[in-house]
């Protein structure tokens, strides 16, 4: 047993125990400050606060009757700036947006801004570098329900010079389109940490985003949290939760992490996903849960004009010691990836009542950039995720989505708008309550998936009377299913090794068009 401690702000410490359970041990630890007992955790992840700026601690951990100790330096704080001092109220009735933007505006470098406890009411509020937002336990920062209270970004605005060139502002589902700002907006900022023990609340069930929620009014719906083409940005402890569209939305931006956060919206909100990195690199998601009325995460890299004007992938996404429950998809990637996404190693984590577990969706006309490539997840306890693993790359989103270009399943001509996907990696993973299919991949004729792993896997299916029909992957004229163990179409190479599935309704794997099987240990089982 022993521990990291993973981030250092200025008054507060999340740290991560070492273990091969996912998110949570059975029994809990109990954590001490200084040799004082402070907390009992059974999370692998957690945080300490009400600690002083520029002052060493030691922290130690004590679980099972083995004790681990480590030691602390947190950040130093040049001031701290309460915003109730700039004439925020936090009554939840008094717009206190001025006030609090006059604080952030006011924040020296390495300066906090403070939220006691209180409900404040906001707009849209814009952050700067080199800085901290602080939010007390029991501070809440409100959205206004009101449209008409947010600024609106042009996705696109030229440079008066060069035709040419753009400022790109604003992003609506891979495209760079107005939208409205976000709760928490930040353009080119650098250096910034928000951190505590509050709630950012949307508050979009008090107003009418989600009654039109493909319409542009105005301009698209905003996100809670927006972070434009920013670096080193660090999000602590916070609640998050009814947002407009996209919760927490890291666009363009790099080394940005995201530790011992909640990401709530319900069930039945349209297009909230959780976390949607977007053509970012070194993304870390780290003791999350999320629970929302779309995908959990969502990696993504824009569509085939992005990838052509600004290219960027996704490249190097830690996820772990999480907890996704509820939405369409814990995991998912894509469909927006026209710059690529690579290096995504997700573990350590639990799924739980998700319609797929590991979601990966793509199309033609995504573009030949659109490269998703060493996909990995090990450690996965699944518990009734309907379909644990999918692949598609006849996924029908956007207008031609139905067209013949997209949905063709005869081989058509490589050109400049083929995705690819490369190696998908699937290794000791427990998966109970599975429905229609455990695995259904299915790559394009003429640029087939290059190689899936599937390795120390369990996965036990729902009585036959208890599953329900349904279709594993969104494309046209794709059958629903029920029971179905492993379901493979345009693989160059499948390996399997140590997998037993229980209580299908197959008895051996089905497969057409793969290239290369390596299959080793696979059991069915009554």
């Amino acid at each position: 047993m022993g521990f990291q401690i993973i981030e250092i702000f200025n008054r507060s410490v999340t740290i991560e125990r070492f273990n091969g359970d996912c998110f949570k041990t059975e029994d809990v630890c109990q954590v001490y400050l200084d040799d004082k007992p402070i907390m009992k955790t059974c999370k692998n992840v957690f945080s300490i606060y009400g600690l002083k700026p520029d002052t060493e601690y030691s922290v130690t951990i004590e679980y099972r009757g083995q004790r681990k100790t480590r030691t602390f330096v947190t950040e130093r704080e040049s001031y701290l700036l309460d915003v109730t001092k700039f004439g925020a109220v936090g009554d939840g009735t008094t717009d206190d947006t001025v006030a609090i933007q006059a604080a952030i505006a006011a924040c020296p470098e390495d300066g906090t801004v403070y939220l006691p406890k209180g409900m404040y009411l906001c707009s849209p509020l814009f952050m700067k570098s080199n800085m901290t937002l602080l939010f007390a336990e029991g501070a809440m920062l409100i959205g206004q329900s009101d449209r008409d209270k947010y600024p609106i970004l042009p996705g696109v605005v030229r440079n008066i010079y060069d035709n040419n060139r753009e400022l790109n502002l604003a992003s609506w589902e891979g495209n760079p389109l107005d939208s409205f700002a976000s709760l928490i907006t930040a353009i080119h900022v650098e250096n910034l940490n928000i951190i505590g023990q509050g709630t950012i609340d949307g508050n979009a069930d008090s107003g009418d985003w989600w009654q039109y929620p493909k319409q542009r009014i105005r301009a698209y719906r905003p996100n809670i949290v927006f972070l434009n083409r920013c670096r080193n940005v660090r999000v602590q402890g916070v609640k998050i939760c009814n947002s407009p569209a996209w919760t927490v939305h890291p666009y363009y931006s790099d080394n940005v992490s995201f530790s011992d956060i909640e990401i709530c919206n319900p069930y039945d909100s349209p297009n909230t996903d959780g976390f949607d990195p977007e053509s970012c690199e070194n993304v870390k998601l780290i003791g999350a849960r999320i629970s929302v009325g779309d995908d959990c995460v969502a990696i993504k890299s824009g569509k085939y004009y992005m990838g052509q004007k600004a290219y960027k992938p996704t490249i190097n996404v830690v996820i772990r010691n999480c907890h996704f429950e509820l939405g369409h998809g814990s995991i998912t990637i894509g469909s927006e990836t026209a710059c690529g996404v690579m290096d995504v190693n997700v573990s350590q984590c639990i799924f739980s009542e998700t319609d797929r577990g590991i979601r990966l969706k793509t199309r033609r006309g995504r573009g030949s950039r659109a490269f998703i490539d060493n996909i990995k997840a090990s450690n996965i306890v699944m518990d009734k995720v309907h379909m644990p693993v999918t692949a598609n790359m006849f996924y029908f989103c956007d207008p031609d989505g139905h067209s013949t270009e997209v949905q063709d399943q005869n081989p058509r001509e490589v050109d400049s708008k083929t995705p690819r996907i490369g190696l998908l990696s699937f290794e000791n993973m427990k998966c109970t309550g599975t429905d229609a299919a455990f695995m259904c991949v299915y790559g394009l004729p003429e640029m087939p998936i290059e190689r899936v792993v599937i390795k120390n896997v369990e996965a036990e299916f729902l009585p036959g009377a208890e599953r329900k029909p349904a279709c594993p992957i969104m494309m046209d004229d794709f059958p629903e299913m029920s029971g179905v163990g492993i379901y493979a179409k345009n693989v160059r190479e499948l390996d399997i090794d140590g997998v037993t599935i229980k209580g299908s309704a197959d008895s051996d794997v089905r497969l057409c068009n793969v290239k290369v099987q390596n299959i080793d240990g696979l059991t069915f089982t009554d």
